[in-house]
């Protein structure tokens, strides 16, 4: 399955952290209907002020109704847009609007809302859309101080807390940093996750394209080298046959070993092209899982020198599968980073583990930095001090992740490293697994 564009998931991600936005001012619109219905019915009822109740209810129900459709609306599949975040919040500006003006316009203690709906704005939407909302809330403002019947209250702001205007104040107050605590913090962590999952996916991409140039250069490093391995092949075939060295066991041996040499060279270059192509599945050979894994291990252990390799491969139930160069050379690769930490011993296991191919990879050498476990996988960061190094565990890591598999690294107690590789079986094999094994 071909790869998403970055501009795409970008695009999802946008989507989703919009309906969230698009949810939290729903619940924050609920909210604002009952507390409007608390106060209204504590004002009217407790305080004894008289209120046109039957207006304020009929701006409840506009709300109410509105926030349904929103409801409905955030089901749907289509992205929300600025402009529809906008349309709420301007509702919400007149929704308070009017339940000002019918409550004593700018003299009602609750007139400050209108900055939650500032800095909701400021937040949540474009520019243009932010700015156009402080408009639309100071233009509110003078209007309810232009156009609004103040409340029938005594002049008893001397009172503290016992006048009823500074109880209301201290409510509002209380309100606004309650609602701004919850929901600014909400709508903040929503938009900190969507700039984390975007960064994270600009660094795929750039350690993506990175691959992309570092198997352009080994595709045209191995078409020059296919040339001069080939007429070494063909010099070292025709001194095999001329009598001064076929009269000397020694450099005989010697013109062997040159051409085994050789051969491997170009077994190397000819993965490399084949990997550099993406060929899988080129050339394909059906194989088992066990069948793969004991043909991999066998391969590198007859071309490397190691005392002790420990080879345990405990997969069962066998798969089908196509035999994979990436997944190989992936393992390969693995194995030459232990061989070079711990020359003297390793070992390699392959089981099932739910409907994934785990394969761990041990040796007794110094183990990870805790740096290098921080950022496993980064290119350029290797223990081994020299330049370039690291890129080997990079090209593992997003080699595995390309089959939708997953690398990861520890130390072990007793001393040296441990790096578990888990690809999916609905990957690699034939056939669906049922996710057993043993």
């Amino acid at each position: 399955m071909a790869l998403r564009t970055e501009a795409a998931v970008a695009g999802e991600l946008e989507h989703a952290t919009g309906r969230k936005n698009l949810l939290q001012l729903i619940q924050l619109r609920w909210i604002a209907v009952v507390g409007q219905v608390a106060t209204i019915s504590v004002v009217h009822f407790g305080f004894g002020i008289r209120l046109p109740l039957e207006s304020m209810l009929a701006v409840l129900a506009c709300l109410v109704a509105f926030n349904i459709a929103g409801l409905l609306r955030a089901r749907a599949r289509r992205p929300v847009t600025n402009y529809e975040l906008f349309l709420a919040l301007l509702v919400d500006v007149g929704g308070l609007t009017a339940q000002l003006y019918l409550s004593g316009g700018a003299t009602n203690p609750f007139v400050f809302l209108y900055l939650l709906q500032v800095i909701l704005g400021a937040i949540l939407l474009q520019p243009w859309s932010t700015w156009t909302i402080v408009a639309a809330t100071v233009a509110c403002m003078a209007g309810l101080a232009l156009f609004g019947r103040p409340l029938a209250l005594p002049p008893d702001h001397d009172r503290g807390l016992q006048s009823p205007y500074i109880q209301g104040l201290l409510i509002c107050f209380a309100l606004n940093a309650l609602l701004l605590v919850i929901f600014v913090g909400r709508i903040g962590r929503n938009l900190r996750e969507r700039d984390e999952r975007l960064a994270d996916l600009r660094q795929r991409a750039a350690e993506e394209e990175h691959i992309v140039r570092m198997g352009l250069l080994a595709s045209g490093a191995a078409h020059e080298l296919g040339t001069p391995l080939s007429t070494l092949a063909v010099i070292l075939g025709d001194w095999r046959r001329m009598p001064q060295f076929t009269e000397d066991p020694d450099l005989l041996q010697e013109i062997s070993e040159m051409q085994a040499q050789v051969l491997r060279c170009k077994a190397i270059v000819g993965g490399i092209l084949l990997s550099a192509g993406e060929a899988r599945g080129e050339a394909p050979a059906e194989t088992t899982l066990r069948t793969f894994i004991d043909g991999l291990a066998q391969a590198w252990c007859s071309t490397r020198s190691t005392p002790s390799f420990v080879y345990d491969n405990r997969i069962d139930p066998d798969l089908p599968m196509v035999s994979d160069s990436a997944i190989q050379q992936m393992v390969c690769n693995v194995l030459d980073n232990a061989l070079e930490a711990s020359p003297h011993w390793l070992r390699l296991e392959a089981e099932l583990e739910g409907g994934t191919l785990k394969l761990t990879v041990m040796d007794a050498g110094p183990g990870f930095t805790p740096q290098m476990l921080a950022e496993f996988g980064k290119p350029y960061l290797s223990s081994k001090g020299r330049p370039g190094g690291g890129l080997g565990l990079f090209l593992v890591v997003n080699v595995a992740r390309t089959l939708g598999g997953s690398v990861s690294a520890h130390n072990r107690p007793g001393g040296g490293a441990v790096v578990v590789l888990r690809l999916p079986l609905a990957a690699i094999a034939l056939e669906q697994h049922d996710g057993s094994g043993s």
